[in-house]
Parts: structure tokens; sequence; C-alpha cells
């Protein structure tokens, strides 16, 4: 036996693999996720034992997460590939983003993985800001970050895109993959649709993002798939501090809209109220 791990020393690295509060290792680790299993066709016989509690267990993804994320302070969501090395571009980069954010006020929210989201929450954390992370089984388990402040495990890819855009007034995407992507579309159609109210979403990398740019524009937008001014929810750029700016120029455009907004129904139940009382019938005479 080896005394510095406690296991045999013909055994390679130990395997682990976070199911919300319950930790499994080597054996103990399924060959399947819980989506999987969820999403599964083949396994219809039995939902009637199986996913009535199951829907329970989503039901206590939303509520762990809701509750542990409500106090937040306004924060960003950041994404991009774990598969980034330290030193790469996109991860420099992310850092910096990290950093910028932090000073400005906000936390960084990521997956809370290896790469650029690594990155990320290390930018927020040496600057002080607060750097969370929400991470999710995967049959490759990746684990937390060391620079995550506060995370949260789930099992469920719908749940934890939830919080991605529930606690968060803002998304940067930096390079990455399908996941990365399925975020970034995510948010667009999102505030296509709005289903959000005023939500930069900002592309970091302008020459990873430039042939996805172009065929959104020379082939979805030409096509009529999506519409002229759909483009323009993007912001692409390689600078930091326009990043920031945007985000913060885009939250105070939204806090003057809403306030306008309150101003008004208070204005216009005023008037309401001016108005029935001018149209109130006096009483009899002598009845003052």
């Amino acid at each position: 036996m080896s005394e510095s791990s406690g296991r045999p020393a013909d055994q390679g690295p130990r395997m682990e693999r976070h199911r919300g509060a319950v930790t499994l290792r080597n054996r103990a680790i399924p060959t399947s996720t819980a989506d999987q299993r969820l999403l599964d066709s083949r396994g219809r016989s039995d939902w009637k034992t199986k996913d009535a509690w199951r829907a329970l267990r989503i039901l206590s993804e939303f509520v762990e997460g809701f509750d542990t994320l409500a106090d937040l302070p306004p924060a960003v969501s950041v994404f991009g590939s774990a598969r980034s090395k330290p030193d790469s571009p996109e991860c420099r980069l992310a850092e910096e983003l990290g950093g910028a954010l932090a000073r400005a006020g906000y936390a960084v929210i990521t997956g809370g993985g290896p790469g650029v989201m690594e990155a990320a929450n290390r930018g927020a954390g040496e600057a002080g800001g607060l750097s969370v992370g929400l991470g999710i089984e995967l049959p490759f388990e990746q684990g937390l970050n060391d620079w995550v402040d506060l995370a949260i495990d789930f099992r469920y890819f719908f749940a934890r895109k939830t919080m991605f855009v529930k606690y968060a007034q803002a998304f940067v995407v930096l390079p990455g993959g399908f996941g990365t992507m399925d975020e970034l579309f995510e948010a667009l159609t999102l505030v296509q649709t709005g289903k959000v109210t005023r939500f930069p979403v900002v592309l970091m990398g302008v020459d990873y993002w430039g042939g996805l740019l172009d065929w959104l524009r020379d082939t979805m937008a030409a096509e009529g798939k999506i519409g002229p001014g759909d483009l323009d929810l993007i912001c692409v750029t390689d600078d930091v501090n326009e990043a920031v700016r945007h985000i913060v120029e885009a939250e105070a455009v939204l806090s003057a809209e809403q306030e306008a907004v309150r101003e008004e129904a208070v204005a216009r139940v005023a008037a309401d109220q001016q108005a029935a009382a001018e149209a109130a019938p006096e009483g009899p005479a002598g009845s003052r």
C-alpha cells in the first residue's frame, strides 16, 4: 500500500464525482448522469415509480439555487472553454475581465470548472470580488476550481442554466465549445423574445467569433431567419474596459427606464384619483 495516498500503488489517480451533498469515488461512480437517465426514452416503463421522485429532486435543485443565490450582489455570468490552457489568450483575457468586473462592483458567476472559468474566478477573487461557481455532474468530472467562493453542484443542466440567467445582469462569452455556444444562443433567444429585459451579451475574442458573426449576418439575417436588428443584441470586443462599460451603461439605461415607468404609474394613479374626486357628486346643501 502507498503510505502517501492510502491506496494500492498500482492504481491510477482517484476519480471523484459530486452529486449534491454526496461525493462518489471510483467504483461508486455510476456510468450515467442524472440528465442522461431523465432524457433516456428507453426507461419509460419505470416512470411511475421513478419520475415522480425525480421531479422532487429537480424541484430541490431550484430551491437550493434560489435560496443560495438570492442575496448575491449584481453579477455577471462569464462563459468559455474548460479546455483552454492557463497561458492562452482567452484565459489571460478572462482573468483581466474578472478583476475589472469585481472592481466595478459585480460578482462573477462561472461554471466553476477549469480553463476560462477558473481564470475569470481567479481575476474576481484577486480583485476582492465574490467568485461564484455553478458546477454540473458530468461523465468526465472536472470539479470546482480553487478560486470559487460560493459553489453549487447541479445534476440537471436546465436548473443550472436558470441560475446563470436569473442572478446575472449580463453575459460575457469568451472562446469555447458546444456548452459555450449553448449558453450564448440561450441568452440571445431570451433577449430576442423579451423573456429577459435589456440583458447585455458581450462576445470577447474578435478573431474567434468573426466567422460565426459573418454567418449570422450573411446567411441567417440575409435569409430573414432573424431580424435586421437582432445582431445589435451582441457587443463584440477585445477590450475589457469596453466590455465592462457596455454592461454598466446598459444597467444604467434599464434603471432609468424602470424609474420612468414607476413615475408614470404614480402620476397616472394620482390623476385617476383626482378625476374621481372631481366627478363625485356633492352632498345635499348644508351637509358640509
